[in-house]
């Protein structure tokens, strides 16, 4: 779709960014140290540090790709929210507390704390880089999405905005000003999202007064002008026929003998055109229409008038919706036509999981799908504890009691999001609004069928959702190259003054390289996205984490092999899916050499047994034990 910019739109959005920066630059003041710089001192109070948990947790891929999924494919999203949530099992019970008494500014430091091996410092910090880059694609991602509508701007010029922007706050400041924008984003989040939510029920639903595409006669459709002969659209399957004014409707036959208008969208040398007219909103010019729909309501009402929550759901489980598949088919000339269907389907079929390709295997008899499903949710559960963007927020506070707390706040926080998102995302499915191009718009867009100034707000609040989450990404990245790396790997006696302006940067280096990322991958699903990141980050870190803290026998070696086998082979998978094949590289997905896309459920098991294997194989004999301690 082509969007309008809003002047309050963007008149809010620079507010945010102005007031990030300038709360940026005055906490800065306090940040010299590298205790202040990479962990703000561990004081940070535990109220302010939980709900910053949910604003460094609750990010690009929460709002705007789980809002998207639910929207385009009803419960299936829903099912991230269950895996982000859960993780935070692992996370309480497991590693909270253990962590922030064995570290000081990073992950590593808890790995390391009984060997102080270079070689896991090393392994580490390697991981820590790789998840955190693979963790900011989807943000930057979602950084772009966001700026196109706003200001009017590319996705790549919006993605070089956003990296300058957070670059900005994690140099001036560092973790003091991180925690402090994820702490304010959090708030803002929830308390909106929690307001729109309130809103979708207090509309409930509407039958349209005229639905926007309903079945036709075929020859309805040949009243509208002459048909088209085209042998890149076979008759047997699609009717065109040219209309007045240049554009071109393409209908594809269904098999009761009548036709359903789809919406086409051409991309190629002459540009891009939809319906077979230039794309824009001028003279001559075709944009598509937006959708979403509720086609029939239960007892034959056309409104329902308000609702409450769990009224809203059973309505929604009674009614016909309105949603759209695409396909991507290629034709003459080097084209590429990507056509958008609509199809009727029942609240109760969108309410089970399922329906969307992630998840297929839900309702798949093929093992390889039930498989991928499997591993995906396994490494949401597993996932959560090994991001180390979350890890380093243990050593804000100040004791292991403060931990506690903050991961609870957090967890209660985290967890009404995660249940406002089946409103939020099943309210976007049914408000007229949607971009049938873009399923990470969903969230603002709906915000705007409500009121312009309700769009403003949630946008500036989505953008600060990137902001925070991309801060801490880089850095945890900036502290494993200079704390892990160049300090203890390397050696580098560096002073206090040194470490800062060395994290300094490196910030700016990740900063570049995750904006080069976002451009990159600017056409996937930022959910999918996160996906991958918890498959790599469970399969290197969990590992490693959980062994060490409940297996005595564990060894430094051990440690460094896992790191290395489960992240090494989780990104050998990924980068070898059907997944990757398709929308990364634009190949054949059937030529795939692996049998699934998400590599969870192989990866995470191969890190506990190659640290078993080796750490047994390491293990010191008891001679060598007595000789060590009578030394």
């Amino acid at each position: 779709m082509v969007y309008v910019t809003s002047p309050l739109a963007v008149g809010v959005f620079l507010a945010f960014v102005l007031g990030v920066l300038a709360l940026s630059w005055w906490l800065g003041r306090g940040a010299t140290s590298a205790s202040g710089y990479y962990a703000a001192h561990g004081q940070i109070h535990w109220f302010v540090n939980g709900i910053a948990f949910a604003g460094d947790y609750l990010s690009a891929a929460s709002f705007l790709g789980i809002c998207g999924m639910i929207a385009f494919y009803g419960y299936d999203g829903f099912l991230y929210s269950i895996g982000y949530l859960a993780g935070w099992i692992v996370a309480l019970f497991v590693v909270a507390e253990p962590l922030k008494r064995m570290g000081k500014f990073t992950f590593a430091d808890a790995l390391d704390a009984r060997f102080q091996s270079r070689g896991i410092k090393l392994a580490a910090a390697i991981s820590t880089l790789v998840v955190s880059l693979f963790y900011l694609i989807p943000q930057m991602v979602g950084a772009g999405v966001l700026i196109k509508p706003l200001l009017g701007f590319s996705h790549a010029s919006g993605v070089l905005m956003v990296g300058i922007v957070v670059t900005i706050i994690v140099v001036t400041a560092g973790m003091v000003s991180t925690t402090w924008v994820q702490f304010i984003k959090g708030g803002l989040l929830v308390a909106f999202c929690l307001l729109l939510t309130v809103m979708i029920l207090r509309r409930g639903f509407e039958v349209p007064t005229t639905l926007p595409v309903t079945p036709v006669s075929v020859a309805e459709v040949e009243r509208q002008g002459p048909t088209i002969v085209d042998p890149d659209w076979p008759a047997a399957t699609w009717l065109q026929v040219q209309l007045p004014g240049g554009a071109v409707h393409t209908y594809r036959r269904l098999p009761d003998g009548r036709a359903r208008l789809t919406q086409v969208v051409t991309t190629g040398p002459d540009g891009t055109r939809v319906d077979g007219v230039p794309q824009g909103l001028g003279d001559g010019q075709h944009d598509l229409t937006p959708i979403g729909a509720v086609t029939a309501l239960p007892g034959g009402v056309t409104r329902t008038g308000p609702l409450g929550p769990m009224a809203f759901l059973r309505t929604f489980n009674e009614a016909t919706i309105e949603t759209w598949t695409s396909e991507r088919r290629e034709i003459s000339g080097g084209r590429i036509a990507t056509v958008y269907t609509p199809r009727t389907q029942t609240g109760a079929d969108l309410l089970q999981p399922g329906a969307s390709p992630t998840f297929r295997g839900v309702r798949s008899s093929a093992l390889f799908d039930k498989l991928d499903f499997l591993s995906l949710m396994l490494a949401l559960f597993a996932g959560t504890a090994s991001l180390p963007h979350i890890l380093i927020r243990y050593y804000t506070v100040k004791d292991v009691m403060a931990v506690r707390k903050s991961t609870v706040t957090g967890i209660g926080a985290i967890g009404l999001f995660y249940v406002l998102t089946l409103y939020l995302g099943l309210g976007a499915m049914t408000s007229g609004a949607l971009d049938v191009t873009n399923t990470n718009m969903a969230a603002p867009l709906l915000a705007r069928s409500f009121s312009e100034p309700l769009f403003a707000v949630i946008s500036a609040i989505a953008f600060t959702t990137v902001l925070g989450t991309v801060s801490g990404l880089i850095l945890a990245a900036s502290g494993a190259v200079v704390h892990d790396l160049l300090t203890h790997v390397v050696g580098m006696d560096l002073t206090d003054d040194a470490k800062v302006r060395a994290g300094k940067i490196v910030a700016v280096g990740v900063g570049i390289v995750a904006m080069l990322l976002g451009v990159a991958f600017e056409k996937l699903n930022v959910s999918f996205l996160v996906g991958w990141a918890f498959n790599v980050a469970a399969s290197a870190n969990l590992p490693s984490l959980v062994m060490l803290l409940f297996w005595k026998r564990t060894t430094k070696e051990g440690i460094v092999a896992a790191i290395l086998v489960g992240m090494a082979s989780s990104l050998g998978w990924i980068l070898c899916s059907a997944q990757a094949f398709k929308d990364v590289y634009g190949w054949p997905p059937e030529t795939a050499p692996v049998p699934f896309s998400q590599p969870g459920i192989v990866t995470i098991p191969l890190g506990f047994l190659v640290l078993v294997a080796v750490s047994l194989m390491t293990r010191p004999s008891e001679r060598q034990m007595a000789s060590a301690s009578g030394s």
